[in-house]
């Protein structure tokens, strides 16, 4: 039975491959099912190879500010192509580093569409999707088209761009994530619609080498899932910045020509405007692939687009299985990862602990960063608690000082009667590092007094966090 295994994962993103990998480990005879590029849209047009072009963003900034420093840097340009092609690089390594992983756990890779035909057997055909150019080539010694049966299968298909009628990308004038991420030159102004962390970080990106930079956001606030008051820091940031910003306001339609596109945008209370720039990058969002996988014929239940699973990535359907963008919010590759080990080792009946989405972290990697986990200050009044909310801002702090980052705030939020630490905001340098101290602790049930005699290194950007505890509890000592 050389095409049945113990476990199919249909997608190699993040989800998929750590599945694969997992269940490779608890002995099970594993295949993974792959269209269009291993390590999936997060190593290949996401994750990855965005923070290697901010890298070189946030290099290039520090040129521009070196005698800031005491240093003279003398004559510097960006490259575009050579940019591009650093972070092409990267993406290419992530994608061979998947590869090696699947070869090293002997899980074997099956290149092509999978349709689930009934509970246990999918047909693997022809790839009919348009690949995303450039394309890594298919692995060596991959399986091809066929049926497969499996006691389990996890669907693991990700997320795309989310398309609005009426403005839908074309790679020219209009672009998603995709094209914004190999522009072949670099453009004189953009207009990104939608102002999440993928709208942000190619406002920030495009910003530090130049480009005339407008983001249009339906509601109002920027960083719509951060905490308000975050939220108007990074935003106050980046208009010092150049960046602008019109909230309140929806495009409903645009106007192209062979050089621009023009956005028509009608503002809160009637109002109207139009921005007219080289492009428009539409950021408004991401759809589950869910599409052609015969979801409805074995009567998997869906729900706004995503497939409904429990804690432990249980679908309605007795076998089959789902994780990563395409189970829904939080679409976020670590919530995958996380989400494919609790599902391999549910199947495995090992005892397992259900995924807490309430302590999923949420990083933004503009200038400045932002991360975040668990209640923003609005949603934790919002359940009738009594709470006790510290702040403290980086100027405080001789580390951020010494690194010429002293613009950034750190701001806890706790439950006044347990103690209990239930939300975690930041922004500024390096805060994407830090939040995961935050997230243990709220992991191993830390409360304030734990928190308060712990005692973090000097000098770093973590005293910060330890003296957002301490002004919770009216302590601070370095502001």
């Amino acid at each position: 039975m050389a095409n049945s295994y113990d476990l199919i994962v249909i997608g190699a993103g993040p989800g998929g491959y750590i599945a694969a990998i997992r269940g490779a480990q608890l002995g099970m005879k594993v295949a993974i099912v792959e269209r269009e590029h291993m390590a999936g849209i997060c190593s290949n047009w996401g994750c990855i190879p965005t923070k290697a072009l901010l890298r070189s963003a946030e290099v290039y900034s520090h040129m521009e500010h070196a005698a800031s420093y005491g240093l003279n840097a003398g004559n510097y340009s960006a490259d575009i192509t050579a940019v591009v092609q650093r972070s092409r690089g990267i993406a290419g390594q992530m994608n061979n580093g998947v590869q090696f992983l699947m070869k090293k756990n002997k899980v074997d890779i099956i290149w092509g569409e999978a349709k689930l035909t009934k509970p246990g057997e999918i047909v693997v055909g022809k790839i009919t999707k348009k690949p995303v150019e450039p394309q890594h080539p298919p692995p060596k010694n991959t399986l091809g088209e066929g049926t497969y049966t499996a006691k389990n299968i996890i669907v693991a298909t990700g997320a795309r761009p989310r398309v609005l009628p009426g403005i839908e990308p074309d790679s020219d004038r209009i672009w998603t994530y995709f094209e914004a991420m190999i522009p072949r030159t670099m453009p004189k102004s953009l207009a990104i619609m939608g102002s999440g962390a993928i709208g942000i970080e190619f406002a920030s990106f495009y910003r530090t080498f130049g480009v005339e930079v407008t983001v249009i956001e339906l509601l109002p606030q920027i960083l719509p899932v951060e905490d308000a008051e975050i939220a108007e820091h990074v935003r106050k940031r980046l208009e010092k910045r150049g960046i602008k910003f019109l909230t309140d306001a929806k495009v409903t339609r645009v106007d192209k020509t062979a050089t621009s596109v023009t956005a028509h945008i009608e503002l809160k209370g009637g109002g109207t405007q139009q921005i007219t720039a080289n492009h428009l990058i539409s950021a408004v969002g991401v759809q589950c692939n869910t599409e052609n996988l015969g979801l409805e014929g074995l009567g998997v239940k869906l729900e706004r687009g995503a497939i409904v699973t429990d804690g432990f990535g249980r679908t309605n359907v007795a076998g089959v299985w789902a994780i990563g963008d395409v189970a829904g919010p939080p679409m976020l590759a670590h919530k995958a990862e996380h989400e494919a080990v609790v599902t391999v080792e549910t199947i495995a009946g090992l005892h397992v602990h259900a995924l807490d989405k309430s302590k999923v972290p949420g990083c933004t990697y503009c200038d400045p960063q932002v991360a975040s986990v668990g209640m923003t200050e609005a949603k934790a009044r919002e359940t009738g608690r009594e709470i006790k909310v510290g702040k403290f801002p980086f100027i405080g702090n001789g580390k951020a000082i010494a690194l010429g980052e002293p613009e950034g705030l750190v701001k806890t939020i706790f439950d006044a009667k347990t103690g209990e630490l239930i939300g975690a905001h930041l922004v500024g340098a390096e805060v994407t590092e830090l939040i995961q101290g935050f997230v243990v602790a709220m992991n191993l049930e830390t409360t304030e007094e734990d928190l308060i005699h712990t005692i973090f290194p000097h000098p770093t950007l973590s005293e910060t966090m330890k003296e957002s505890v301490l002004a919770a509890y009216g302590r601070a000592l370095n502001v």
